[in-house]
């Protein structure tokens, strides 16, 4: 599991691997049953604190993303690409719906908005 934490980010480090640990999964980079990484090593490999990837594995485990076995690990759990992908759907839904009103009021038209799109997507 490949996971780069951008000091200089806006986003929590914490935040940062969550959101990377969910693509794996979306992706199919981790399936269901996988084992994650224990909390220590995943903090000594990121140069960053237990405490943070702690919070990381909390926030998934809330998620219900994975689940966590006491003195076993860490692991993805069967709710996982299909429910990640909706989460990422109602995000993007967010964000189009942002596009939609900065597009009316700068009176851009629809087939301007596709075409800014389609540039945009290639």
């Amino acid at each position: 599991m490949n996971i780069i934490i951008r000091k200089d980010s806006t986003q929590a480090i914490y935040e940062q691997i969550v959101s990377q640990i969910k693509e794996h999964i979306a992706k199919g980079f981790l399936k269901e049953h996988d084992a994650l990484p224990s909390i220590r090593l995943l903090a000594k490999n990121l140069e960053v604190s237990v405490i943070t990837t702690k919070r990381a594995y909390d926030e998934l485990e809330r998620e219900g993303l994975i689940v966590s076995v006491a003195g076993k690990g860490s692991y993805v759990s069967g709710l996982n690409k299909d429910s990640i992908k909706a989460s990422y759907e109602d995000e993007i839904k967010v964000h189009l719906l942002e596009i939609k009103k900065l597009a009316n009021a700068s009176g851009m038209s629809i087939s301007e908005l596709r075409r800014l799109l389609e540039e945009t997507l290639e």
